[in-house]
């Protein structure tokens, strides 16, 4: 029972080693990742210097580099905690190593001082022959061979001991070297994220001043958005009306075709489930093929790769606070990506392209690539080299993002879940 329950302790304490060590390989990645979108955002911002830019697009990069370093703090001091913990666990073998060491070597001395004592060999050769039997005597020299095979393992144990106590105080000063490491990288970053925001106040106070102009220029904004949201949206719609439809009068078709084969046999028919005019244009109806497609496209959520090879995100999802309007809070429906003039929208995952539109008044151009019943979307394309109908298969490239007035290619992307937009970020890789 007692020998049980060790192996169930040693079992537990390598599963928390072992996630331990996974979630810092984790958080090391997801640093790493962070550091390189900095290091985009810094060596895009070079290139933009030399343009004139609105101060609305120097606040929107402002807000994403101070994105960008609130993510980073809040990933190191997460790191510095797991550091704490391994810091703390390390000491702790330490002092058990060192104990046990203690223990090992005095036994050892013991042992020692007893074979010295001992060292004669007539007095070991008398104390097998003052045996008062044969078996007596094997017993005793068999003892006295376990005895020397005792020391010798305890010798080796206790070399064993030092090199695992060598090795934890190596690890120990590693660790702590690390969180110091890291600590001053977190208060780095924090002095960055102080002078991005009071950079930001101050673009803000410009705005202030002409704040008639600035509103009407953001209204315009926020009224483009929110046109094209809907246009995404009813495209969307009238997509899963048109595959449910189509799948309803096959489903119809191959039904009366069943129920003539067997009329001649049976008085019995078959009835085809109608689809419901709630559901046929908000949520698809799937085939076996479509379910499986679906499923792999939900089992891949956290691991899509960015939808350009090189880039970051500028503006988050979700709700917002206005620039302008203190009271008043704005919609982001997806991402925007900022990447270098000339760069690639590529697929996140493989699926097919379900329709290419042009959006109204502009030539920009935005791609519906469909995933079972879920949608991505490429918003903003200059050029696009995919067509309707097309196999698109994962990181291949569907078009050249719109290069903007500050020299940068920004595009809109967009994950749905038939028509319910979700967050791109938690289905990203980053």
């Amino acid at each position: 029972m007692k020998s049980k329950i060790i192996i169930i302790v040693f079992l537990l304490c390598s599963t928390l080693n072992w996630a331990q060590t996974s979630k810092q390989q984790e958080l090391e990645a997801r640093k790493e990742k962070i550091i390189n979108a900095i290091l985009q955002y810094n060596g895009l911002l070079n290139i933009e210097k030399k343009k004139e830019k609105s101060v609305l697009t120097e606040i929107k990069e402002k807000n994403a580099r101070i994105q960008l370093s609130q993510s980073l703090i809040t990933t190191n001091e997460t790191q510095v905690k797991y550091i704490a913990n391994d810091i703390s666990k390390n000491q702790n073998l330490i002092k058990s190593l060192t104990k046990e060491l203690e223990v090992l070597k005095a036994d050892y001395a013991g042992m020692i001082v007893k074979a010295y004592k001992s060292r004669s060999q007539s007095s070991r050769v008398m104390f097998i022959l003052s045996s008062q039997n044969f078996y007596q005597a094997y017993k005793r020299i068999q003892y006295m061979k376990q005895y020397a095979g005792f020391r010798k393992s305890q010798a080796e144990e206790i070399k064993i001991k030092q090199q695992k106590l060598n090795q934890a105080i190596v690890t120990l000063k590693s660790k702590k070297e690390q969180r110091e490491k890291v600590i001053a990288q977190t208060a780095k970053e924090k002095e960055e994220l102080e002078k991005q925001k009071q950079e930001k106040e101050k673009l803000v106070k410009v705005i202030q001043k002409d704040k008639k102009k600035y509103t009407a220029e953001i209204d315009k904004r926020e009224k483009e958005k929110r046109d094209i949201d809907r246009q995404i949206k009813k495209t969307i719609a009238d997509a899963i009306a048109a595959a449910n439809k189509k799948a309803a009068e096959k489903a119809k078709a191959e039904a009366k075709k069943n129920n003539s084969k067997t009329s001649t046999t049976t008085t019995s028919t078959v009835k085809t489930a109608p689809v419901s005019s709630s559901t046929s244009s908000s949520k698809f109806i799937l085939t076996a093929e479509g379910k499986v497609d679906s499923d792999n496209f939900k089992a891949n959520r956290g691991k899509l790769p960015l939808p350009v090879e090189k880039g970051y995100i500028s503006s988050p999802y979700g709700d917002h606070p206005h620039p302008v309007h203190k009271n008043l809070t704005i919609h982001n429906s997806g991402i925007e990506i900022t990447a270098e003039s000339g760069s690639y929208a590529r697929a996140v995952f493989g699926g097919e392209v379900t329709q290419i539109q042009v959006i109204p008044g502009t030539n920009k151009k935005i791609v519906y690539i469909l995933h079972g019943d879920f949608f991505t979307i490429y918003q903003d394309l200059d050029t696009v080299s995919v067509s309707t109908g097309d196999k698109i298969s994962i990181k291949q490239k569907i078009g050249k993002i719109v290069t903007n007035s500050s020299g940068t290619a920004t595009m809109k992307f967009f994950i749905t879940q038939n028509t319910t937009t979700l967050n791109p970020s938690s289905w990203l890789s980053l």
